[in-house]
């Protein structure tokens, strides 16, 4: 395939069972259908509850942690 932005070939990648064909120039992503689906569902039981206040809140910031996309889109 081609990128529909820039005209290079698509790359795909295997990521946790998907096929992700992204673009190594602009890192545009695509998905098939159905693909974003898979994803969504597997982050679901990945998914950890955030803590409570009570919980040894003490008011310090914390370091944000990426998403689910951020370790299928490593590349």
């Amino acid at each position: 395939m081609i990128c529909p932005i820039d005209g290079t070939p698509l790359v795909i990648s295997d990521r946790s069972g998907v096929e992700i064909d992204y673009c190594p120039s602009c890192r545009g992503v695509w998905l098939d259908r159905g693909e974003l689906d898979k994803i969504i569902d597997r982050s679901v039981g990945q998914a950890t509850p955030a803590p409570s206040r009570d919980d040894g809140y003490r008011g310090e910031k914390r370091k944000k942690r990426g998403g689910f996309l951020e370790e299928l889109f490593d590349f």
